[in-house]
């Protein structure tokens, strides 16, 4: 079975097409992405495996809307050279308070999904206009939803109970957690090499960042709460907050009521983070540059950022009794050297120690980059989200009466 996996980001859509034969992994025939979505170019790139002739250089690409955008890549994966799609999987943010698993999509899912709206409207009203829109190119086959979240789903009730009245939990306010696809890829790989500890703790770093404690490769806590906006420090997002500045910001806010509230989620989502301490965009390269060039706003966001990184590793090193494992991932976790040395500079009194040349290098696949007599095994490991999202997809088509 061919299955197109489609991945969208706040600027960006991601997409992939795997081959699945039965009890294979998944075979990726070719990936790619939409990047620059909203800006004045965007740009637009394919690489294929097996088949060269499918691969597109990075090419600038009119998608200034997320409708443009949404088309594009639509026309792009169902071309005349393409492999013929014969189911489509979605990863979705934020599932809300009724749907517990990966769901094939029909029209009362999708219902669910619009009313989980309320719980993630920076990402689900993306998604959710995407998969109208791949029913409509795609109508023969199905269509499946997946979710950051389920991984997570076995956190116990102390970790994912707030402490607010009772009427609203159980409307679903709880701590849900997030980038449950890129763990469950990581645990996936690490037991394929036979490196799966008992106590570890996963640092998914990219625009959107997480820190997540895992027991025997399952998730007992993670950082993000109701939505992707708590936790540590991220590009754009402030992570955890004083929900009294959360009210007092509330009340600078020019308008009443929901367009005061709009405006706070607004900063909150896109104007916080890392961009709100530098005043850069949000690109972390370009923050050490200027960091490393004596902007002192750039080097104090990134000291901020990485003190976040280093304590959420730390509390969950007290609640696991110890760490047998800490692994980086996502786009900053995987790619900035500089960034993994400065987090784990922090815990060196606890024996945790880093190979500096071997981190130093340019990871390839699961790479061990801790020093030998370190307490602590230290890895780099690449999200494979889409991956998971066509295991969940095959494992959904076959299991159908």
């Amino acid at each position: 079975m061919r299955i197109l996996v489609l991945n969208s980001g706040s600027s960006s859509i991601k997409f992939s097409m795997f081959d699945v034969q039965e009890q294979a992994d998944p075979r990726l025939l070719y990936d790619g992405e939409l990047s620059g979505v909203g800006g004045a170019e965007a740009t637009l790139e394919i690489h294929a495996t097996d088949t060269p002739g499918l691969s597109h250089e990075p090419s600038s690409v009119k998608a200034q809307t997320l409708q443009e955008a949404i088309q594009l890549v639509l026309d792009t994966v169902s071309g005349k050279q393409m492999p013929e799609v014969e189911a489509v999987g979605y990863r979705v943010v934020h599932p809300g308070a009724k749907l517990k698993d990966h769901q094939q999509i029909t029209p009362e899912v999708l219902r669910d999904l619009e009313e989980a709206v309320a719980f993630a409207p920076l990402h689900d009203p993306e998604v959710i206009e995407m998969i109208r829109a791949g029913g409509e190119r795609f109508p023969k086959v199905a269509h499946y939803a997946c979710f950051d979240t389920v991984f997570h789903q076995t956190m116990p009730e102390e970790a994912t109970t707030y402490p607010v009245p009772v009427a609203y939990r159980e409307q679903g306010a709880r701590r849900y957690g997030f980038h449950g696809l890129s763990c469950e890829s990581i645990v996936r790989q690490m037991q394929v090499a036979g490196e799966l500890p008992k106590r570890m703790v996963i640092a998914h770093l990219g625009s959107g960042c997480s820190v997540t404690a895992l027991l025997e490769g399952r998730s007992v806590d993670t950082t993000m709460g109701l939505t992707p906006t708590g936790g540590v420090v991220m590009g754009t997002r402030p992570g955890d907050l004083d929900p009294g500045l959360m009210l007092y910001l509330l009340r600078q806010q020019k308008g009443k009521g929901n367009e005061a509230a709009s405006k706070l989620e607004t900063m909150f989502n896109h104007a916080s983070g890392m961009v709100a301490l530098t005043g850069m965009a949000n690109d972390m390269k370009a923050v050490r540059k200027a960091a490393a060039d004596g902007n002192a706003q750039a080097a104090l966001a990134l000291k901020i950022f990485t003190r976040s990184v280093t304590k959420a590793i730390g509390g969950f090193c007290w609640l696991l009794g110890g760490l047998d494992a800490i692994v980086f991932a996502g786009g900053i976790g995987e790619h900035d050297a500089l960034t993994r040395a400065e987090v784990l500079g922090g815990l060196d009194a606890m024996g945790i120690l880093i190979n500096f040349p071997l981190n130093a290098g340019k990871p390839t696949g699961l790479q061990r980059i801790s020093a030998s007599q370190s307490k602590t095994e230290i890895f780099v490991v690449p999200a494979q989200e889409d991956l998971m999202i066509a295991v969940h997809v095959d494992r959904m088509a076959r299991s159908k009466p």
